[in-house]
């Protein structure tokens, strides 16, 4: 049976927050209260956090560098790197979000089984992971917890289209709600986190019904200081019959590049399974880099972020840019 529904706890944060709880466009499930990790550490009040990755041309990790081959500038400028590590057992949160709208109807079966190989491989006792579903609505399953088979019992009650709550407005029996479900999962779930965060969304990547446009939602990863990871798994069959284009790649690799994280198209089960093996290696072999901006102007503005590598032919992924805090 789907859990029990509460409304948006949150929901004046959205930009048409009053009309969604009034339409009960989004909801959360209700789920119990994430656990306490006494060794899940606050970063430095002032210090801006990078995770990266680098690879080779190929596409192989590197995970020799020294804190003197990186190079970080804001906006231009260089800045001194004061803090750094090589993150491979530093805790990790992860948000998992799945496309459970009529398109992906063939595709979940798979879904469901490689997302739950994944999470037995990923996480450790001192990880935490959510999984929420999206479709006409916004569902959260389960909340943080670091127990895999809780996150396993939750993948099992995902289901396409699933009933929504009775409200006072006709609502429609398809929808997509893309870009609500990374903004909710950042702005009420990761950015009270701290450490490592990254979200995993498993989607065609083409979104219908949101009341958030794809901007607000890569803002709201961006100050959740939340990678993005993208699996575009599609039915290409869906759009054929109904003779639709199929455009969710644009939007999928929008949310990864500007995040930090990374977009990947499987064609498969067995790509699928490849992409997660490397979505879990990348988590595990990435770089912790902290400074402290040299502008240090409260002004909430979108500070640009590049990092470089002075040893040749490597490639970083890192996130663009974060906002500065206000007054």
């Amino acid at each position: 049976m789907r859990p029990s529904k509460k409304p948006l706890r949150l929901v004046a944060l959205l930009t048409l927050g009053a009309l969604m709880c009034a339409a009960g466009g989004v909801w959360w499930a209700a789920a119990q209260e994430p656990p306490q990790d006494e060794h899940r550490m606050r970063v430095e009040v002032g210090v801006v956090s990078i995770y990266c990755t680098v690879k080779t041309g190929k596409g192989g990790l590197v995970t020799d560098l020294a804190q003197s081959e990186f190079e970080v500038f804001e906006d231009g400028k260089r800045q001194e790197v004061k803090y750094f590590a090589r993150e491979t057992d530093r805790p990790l949160t992860l948000a998992l979000l799945i496309d459970t709208s009529v398109s992906q109807k063939e595709v979940l079966p798979t879904e469901k089984e490689t997302a739950s190989q994944f999470l037995r491989q990923v996480l450790r006792p001192s990880d935490l992971a959510l999984l929420a579903t999206f479709d006409v609505n916004v569902d959260l399953l389960q909340d943080f917890t670091s127990e895999v088979e809780r996150l396993e019992q939750a993948l099992q009650r995902a289901r396409i289209n699933a009933p929504v709550a009775a409200g006072p407005f006709p609502r429609s029996p398809a929808g997509t709600r893309l870009h609500d479900a990374v903004y909710l999962a950042a702005r009420e779930k990761l950015a009270a986190e701290v450490g490592r965060k990254a979200m995993i969304v498993i989607s065609d990547g083409v979104d219908s019904g949101s009341d958030v446009k794809l901007k607000q939602a890569i803002e709201a990863a961006h100050r959740a200081d939340a990678m993005v990871y993208s699996l575009g798994v599609a039915d290409p069959q869906f759009y054929y019959v109904r003779g639709m284009m199929y455009d969710g790649r644009g939007p999928l690799n929008d949310l990864a590049k500007e995040t930090g994280g990374r977009a990947i198209f499987p064609e498969g089960a067995h790509e699928l399974q490849e992409a997660f093996d490397q979505i879990a290696a990348e988590l595990r072999s990435q770089y912790y880099l902290g400074y402290t901006p040299t502008n240090s102007a409260r002004d909430g503005k979108f500070r640009k972020i590049e990092v470089k590598v002075k040893r040749g032919g490597l490639k970083v992924q890192a996130r663009r840019g974060y906002y500065a805090a206000s007054e």
